[in-house]
This record gives structure tokens, sequence and C-alpha cells, in this order.
């Protein structure tokens, strides 16, 4: 399903004066065509508010080699496939818009919802909680709708304050709303459990949540949007959204399972010492490809500086210029510098090394070493 290169070529009708699209459902339905239905359901789901809010926030996590959209969809289409709803439709001889309709109001969000709870079940009840308490309890009261009481917006817009704030409350932008919420004191962790089955922890009580809203209010000064009250009461809590994936068979003999082990990428003591001695090992030799680079050029400290900035712009770094660029940026010629690199080619190849690793810690030490050099070098001539 998800190399379909197919785009979907939805039709377009009016709703309360703004155009919206709508697939050909009963078109596709009925002549079973899998890729056209695919492609509108994809086309739903990358255009859903909640998912693409959820994706924002890092709520969704991609998985395999394709995006969340792609494997949203997928999940879509597989639930809509086994609850046999495609089939209700028809049978129910639902009109495009009314199909439209459902997948995205009803299935999708049920859907995505059902994903945030498993992924994240702490966020998502305490999130639920905030909504309700600011909605319910007379200490709160909603600002956006004053001077309009009949007008509708979604939950998450609703802009709400304190009951004894007056009206026209001047708000703050979320920036300045970030900084004054740290004020707040961060809230311990009750630890009580609770639920059906008691194996959640309660975290914090509805009074004691009621009271951190409050103060959460009066830290920024602000009336603040549900979305965003949400996000700055849970600031100040302990959440832990700890989402478990198995490794293991369970002892369970399947063929098409495998008892995982997972590596120690940690170095072991052997390994500690033989690294060790490596570089011990590197050091001698750094000492001695600086002391044949320096007798190289009969001592002059001159040479040998203008060598070691050549040893450090061609090999070293990996930005350090072409030939031409470097002969510029050290005041020489080019075959001055082409002179020099065949006297440091020259010396590198009487290195003998037993190893890639003591190789990697020849250049790791160097490159120190040289940095240091350039550096004294550079202060002595500001000095």
């Amino acid at each position: 399903m998800s190399s379909i290169k197919q785009k979907a070529r939805p039709s377009k009708r009016m709703r309360n004066g703004k155009r919206i699209n709508v697939g050909k459902w009963n078109k596709s339905l009925k002549n079973s065509d899998v890729n056209q239905i695919w492609a509108e359901l994809h086309r739903i789901v990358s255009s859903h508010p909640l998912v693409r809010a959820s994706k924002k926030a890092g709520f969704l996590v991609e998985e395999g080699k394709y995006n969340v959209y792609t494997d949203m969809t997928q999940e879509l289409f597989v639930a809509l496939l086994s609850k046999e709803r495609f089939q209700h439709y028809l049978d129910e001889k639902m009109s495009d818009t009314e199909i439209e309709a459902e997948i995205s109001q009803i299935e999708l969000t049920n859907l995505l919802t059902a994903q945030l709870r498993k992924r994240h079940p702490e966020s998502y009840r305490l999130a639920r909680r905030v909504s309700t308490l600011i909605q319910t309890s007379e200490t709160f009261k909603r600002f956006d709708n004053i001077d309009n009481p009949e007008v509708h917006r979604r939950l998450a817009d609703r802009v709400y304050g304190l009951k004894n704030w007056k009206n026209n409350k001047s708000t703050r932008t979320q920036q300045e709303l970030e900084q004054r919420v740290k004020k707040v004191s961060f809230h311990n962790r009750d630890t009580r459990m609770v639920g059906c089955t008691g194996d959640a922890q309660i975290v914090i009580s509805n009074v004691e949540l009621e009271k951190l809203i409050v103060r959460v209010f009066k830290a920024v000064d602000s009336p603040v949007n549900v979305r965003s009250l949400r996000g700055l009461v849970m600031s100040r809590l302990p959440i832990m959204d700890i989402y478990l994936v198995p490794i293991s068979n369970n002892g369970k003999k399947d063929d098409e399972t495998y008892d995982l082990d997972p590596v120690d990428i940690r170095e072991d003591p052997e390994e500690n010492y033989l690294r060790q001695e490596a570089e011990t090992e590197a050091r001698g030799f750094v000492e001695n490809f600086l002391k044949s680079l320096h007798k190289s050029v009969r001592g002059k400290a001159k040479q040998y500086n203008r060598m070691i900035n050549i040893l450090w712009h061609c090999y070293l770094i990996s930005d350090g210029g072409t030939q031409l660029e470097v002969a510029d940026k050290l005041g020489v010629s080019d075959s001055l510098v082409s002179d020099y690199r065949k006297r440091i080619e020259a010396n590198l190849q009487d290195l003998s090394f037993g190893g890639v690793n003591e190789a990697r810690q020849f250049e790791k030490v160097l490159k120190i070493q040289v940095k240091e050099l350039i550096t004294v070098e550079e202060e002595e001539i500001v000095a």
C-alpha cells in the first residue's frame, strides 16, 4: 500500500462558505479500487488537524522507513477493513460527504486518541483532567466568548483565566508564558495507586491539580488557551510516559520469534587497557614524527612553524582548502607548499603501525598537539 504513486482527486464542495475536499468514496468502494481508497485515506490523514498537531508536538513516532502519515494511513485502512466499515457504508447507502465525515471525525480521531493514550498514558490522562477542571470549576472563567457567548470554538482554542480577573485582562505571548511559569515550584509526585486495576499512580489529586492551575495563572498573569495551559501545567508535574517494547519471546517456542540479547557497547577492562596502551604508544609516534619534521628543516623555527601550518590545513582538518588556498592563506608560493607536503608525506611513510586502532590514535593525538602548537604561535604573534 505504501508504494502507491497514484494521487486522489477529490471533488470540491461548499460548507459554511468554505471549500472542502470530498473523495469519490462510493465509486471507489463499488469498484473495489484499493489504490484510490488508500490515496483518499492518506489525504484525510495528512490534512487532519489533530494528526498534524500531534506530529508537530512530537507525540507520534515514525516507525520503519515510512513517515507518520503513511504509517497512520496504513493503520486506519486496516482498522476500517477489519471492522467491515467499507461494506457498511455501501449497505447504508451513505453519501460521499457522510463517509468522509465519519472517517475523519470518528474513525481517525478514535484511532489517534487510542495511540496517544497508549504511547503517552500519563500525559494524555493529565491533559484530560486539566481540560475537565478548567471547564467545570467555578474558580475559572472563559474569556474568548465574553462579547459573543454563542461563538463556537474547539476546546483547545478556548481561552480561560481566573474568575476574579477583569474581562479586558491583557494576554501575553507564548514565550512570556513559558518564562513566567518557571516561577511555579515543581510538584512532588503522588505515588498512590488508582484505577480499576490499581496499576496507575495518581501523580496529583484533583484538589492539588486545581491549586496548581491557579498558581500557574497567577504566575503568568494572563488568560491562556487550553492547549497552552495544559502544557504549562504539565511542565510543573513529574510525568513519566514509559513505552516498553518486548525484546524476547518470553520463553514461547515460535519459529518466527527470536530471543534477543542486547549488545553491551561499553568497553571492558581489557579494551580499556588496550586503548590506554595504544594512546601511550601513539604519543611516542607523534613525538618522533614531529622531531623528524623539525629535523627536515634543520631546526629553523620559521620553516618549522610553516610546515606545522601546512600539516594542519592540508591533512588534519577537512575544510582547510585547496593547496592554492593554503598557500594564499600562509602568504607563500604554491611550489613551497608542494615541497613541504612531499617532506610531510615522506615522514608519514616511514611510520609503521601495528593496526588501524594505533593509526587512529596517532591521528587523534597528532591533531591535539599540532593545534596546541598553532595556538601558541598565534598568541606569540599577537603579543
